[in-house]
């Protein structure tokens, strides 16, 4: 008698998906690779092909975070409707031609276009290595997922940025330090079409458990959920939103200020230990909140990088200044995968993806509400004026945290009222209308 195949078990957790979630890892630091050598050596780039007003050269942040953001909103509906591997690859397709496009420019608009095609690449690629280790992860260890994701991801930014930085030093912004991202991309892609396998049926098999298999909202109701009708999400997807608008002014112009007091290599520098302070405490902060909470982890990182810009935007120097960038980093880290967290943990299993995937399009809107706000009032009233307007509107983020987020840890499915219909139950328990 011809024995059957038995299907392995679907499990969730570190140790069932060990080699899964280390490919994951592996990939996430390709992705991370790219953008690092883009936002150490593209900025510079402006003042070698004769631009000089700080609102010109952000331009590229402007349309890296523009389709970044477009890209995140549909990457977590294509990941529920084609699969989470098949949309990494794309991402993967799409980012190959962006560095032959940097180092080949001549002119300032194939440096925007070249980014614009980053944004695609970041959304589709970052956003699915994160989805896939929270699905493998399961309920329990979503901090801990969205922590390593982030710590690996982030930490190759450094890394790549520093390499681009000493390469840049010695041979000149182009072209050898885009070969870095080049190589990158192509890794990337081998490994998501040899080695991933997809996590459909983790996702399926978490649904299944928490709410008994019920219909799954429009996703236009999500949209409206996590943007403004539910309190808890929209101070969640706000607080991402305003990290990344300071985000967005440390690219362009904190490293265009470093450079213009300090040189090109210690602008460099202070990016790379920024980013690199940023990714090591992810994997510290993502984990802890698991355990402790999410609400205030999140909401002391915001006003910890609000006083960070504030010393900043005081002070000058190497020494004081890496004082500046090491606090921001820590804020960063305080509250970056934690919002990942909190979220996860308010949102069913089979609607995650999608309503991560609209916190994502608000949050890296930032980049491009930070580049071009503080660019704008940088050339018109001063680059220390544009940074402290930032710390105040990461000031306003903190107290909408500390007001509206609920708090929620590892494990839990926080659930919500859907708003406007009083006495209804939570969605987690209640299947919404079509």
């Amino acid at each position: 008698m011809t024995a059957q195949a038995v299907a392995a078990p679907v499990l969730h957790g570190v140790r069932s998906n060990l080699r899964q979630i280390l490919l994951l890892v592996a990939a996430n630091a390709f992705v991370g690779a790219m953008i690092g050598v883009e936002r150490t050596i593209v900025p510079l780039l402006g003042g070698e092909m004769g631009l000089v007003r700080d609102a010109a050269i952000g331009s590229f942040i402007v349309s890296f975070g523009v389709t970044k953001a477009i890209t995140n909103l549909l990457a977590g509906r294509l990941a529920d409707w084609f699969g989470r591997r098949a949309v990494l690859i794309l991402g993967w397709v799409i980012g190959i031609p962006v560095p032959l496009m940097v180092l080949s420019a001549t002119s300032w608009e194939w440096v925007v276009a070249a980014n614009a095609l980053l944004g695609i690449n970041q959304g589709l690629c970052w956003t699915l290595t994160l989805l896939m280790k929270i699905d493998l992860g399961g309920p329990r260890r979503r901090g801990f997922a969205a922590g390593i994701n982030e710590t690996i991801g982030y930490g190759c930014v450094a890394v790549a940025a520093l390499a681009a930085t000493e390469v840049a030093a010695r041979y000149g912004l182009r072209p050898y330090p885009f070969y870095i991202a080049l190589g990158a991309a192509l890794v990337g892609l081998a490994v998501a079409v040899a080695l991933l396998r997809d996590t459909r049926e983790h996702v399926e098999k978490e649904h299944q458990e928490m709410t008994g298999g019920g219909a799954v909202p429009r996703w236009g109701e999500i949209f409206r959920l996590v943007s403004w009708r539910n309190t808890s999400l929209m101070a969640a997807a706000q607080a991402g939103l305003v990290r990344n608008l300071a985000d967005g002014m440390a690219w362009g112009l904190l490293l265009l200020m470093f450079r213009d007091s300090l040189g090109q290599r210690a602008s460099g520098t202070l990016s790379w230990v920024m980013i690199a302070v940023f990714a090591l405490g992810q994997i510290v902060f993502g984990p802890l909140s698991d355990a402790k909470g999410r609400k205030w982890f999140i909401a002391s990182g915001m006003a910890l990088i609000a006083a960070s810009l504030v010393w900043i935007a005081l002070v000058q120097g190497l020494a004081a200044w890496a004082l500046g960038v090491v606090v921001l980093g820590a804020g960063g880290s305080l509250m970056y995968p934690t919002v990942i967290g909190s979220l996860s943990d308010q949102t069913e299993p089979a609607w995650r993806a999608t309503a991560l995937g609209v916190y994502r399009f608000w949050r890296d809107m930032g980049y491009a509400a930070g580049a071009l706000s503080s660019g704008l009032i940088a050339d018109n009233a001063g680059r220390a004026n544009a940074v402290l307007f930032v710390a105040a509107v990461c000031l306003v983020s903190t107290i909408l945290v500390a007001i509206f987020l609920k708090d929620t840890r590892g494990g839990s499915q926080g659930g919500f009222r859907r708003p406007g219909i009083p006495g209804e139950p939570p969605l987690t328990n209640h299947a919404a209308p079509r």
